[in-house]
């Protein structure tokens, strides 16, 4: 019998947002492949924040994004799960947000929630948190400037000109140790694509993350955005962003995925201020290491193709 190549691959995907699971998730997630998400969790802004201030819990955010894109319910229960409160006492909050904020009052256990989360996914799909304990992001501008909490970072109050020097949590946390366990076993880790400095960083910041990273056998890529945002990656172009996560994992990825189709963003900058153009790839070679690929969806928007990413994704699970 035909046995897919595919089947006993297992990939971690790393990072948090609307990004990764728009992206890497839904490509990947009817594919022969196993797939974990290793979430952030130190998000301090919207719902979440508010959540993880009132009820000392880590952030529910990237955690119900990843959910609802994996979980096999209908897309109505999806909705529902999504809803978010438009006034009131509940403004701003999500559905989804609010239930998993009950099942930790109610259970007082992470592993509780997350068994129970993991068992309404697909297969053998998994999502875990980067870490289970409390920390901020916090972050050191080229004039010596500190600026603490992930909103703050990813919306900047600061002048968002200046440049990100040092990055770091306070206090320092320890990875979940099952997440490890995962990583550890990983054919393939992929980070990204998203926001660099509040959303990827905070991941790859937590103690014994590198490690585990650096000491895993798997294929590490890292999937570059697809426009520069203000306040974190001004100027940026496909080399920067592959610096700095290099950076900070103190070791080279594998491979990296990034955009070479241009195209007119004019439409779309109007209607999402916070992003400053297309990532610039003139300068980035084309070989084993640097795979570049229009990577656009058809449309106004600028948004990754889940289809085209994972086409790519799969092609090097086979080198």
């Amino acid at each position: 019998m035909f046995e897919n190549p595919f089947l006993k691959k297992n990939i971690v995907c790393i990072g948090g947002g609307n990004a990764m699971p728009k992206v890497v998730l839904r490509g990947l997630k009817e594919k022969k492949v196993n797939l974990t998400v290793v979430s952030a969790v130190l998000d301090s802004g919207g719902s979440s924040g508010k959540l993880r201030k009132e009820y000392d819990i880590i952030s529910p955010g990237d955690i119900r994004r990843a959910f609802l894109e994996l979980c096999k319910l209908d897309e109505e229960v999806k909705e529902i799960l999504d809803f978010r409160f438009p006034k009131g006492e509940l403004s701003e909050h999500n559905l989804g947000n609010l239930i998993f904020t009950a099942l930790y009052l109610k259970e007082k256990k992470y592993s509780i929630i997350f068994q129970k989360m993991n068992s309404l996914l697909i297969g053998k799909h998994k999502i875990l948190p980067s870490t289970i304990s409390k920390s901020n992001l916090v972050a050191i501008l080229e004039n010596g400037e500190k600026i603490i909490g992930e909103s703050n970072i990813d919306v900047p109050k600061h002048n968002p000109s200046l440049k990100i020097e040092k990055l770091y949590l306070d206090p320092p946390v320890g990875a979940c140790p099952q997440t490890l366990r995962r990583i550890k076993k990983a054919d393939m880790i992929i980070i990204g694509p998203g926001d660099i400095f509040s959303s990827l960083m905070q991941v790859l910041l937590v103690d014994g993350m590198k490690e585990s990273l650096r000491n895993s056998k798997a294929k590490k890529v890292y999937i570059t955005n697809l426009m520069t945002k203000n306040g974190e990656s001004n100027n940026f172009n496909v080399k920067d962003f592959v610096w700095e996560i290099e950076n900070y994992l103190g070791f080279e990825l594998d491979y990296v995925i990034f955009n070479n189709k241009r195209a007119d963003i004019k439409d779309y900058k109007k209607e999402n201020p916070q992003f400053l153009d297309l990532v610039d790839f003139s300068n980035t070679p084309q070989d084993k290491k640097y795979i570049g690929a229009d990577l656009l969806k058809d449309g106004k928007k600028i948004i990754h193709d889940p289809e085209k990413v994972s086409k790519i994704i799969l092609k090097i699970c086979k080198q």
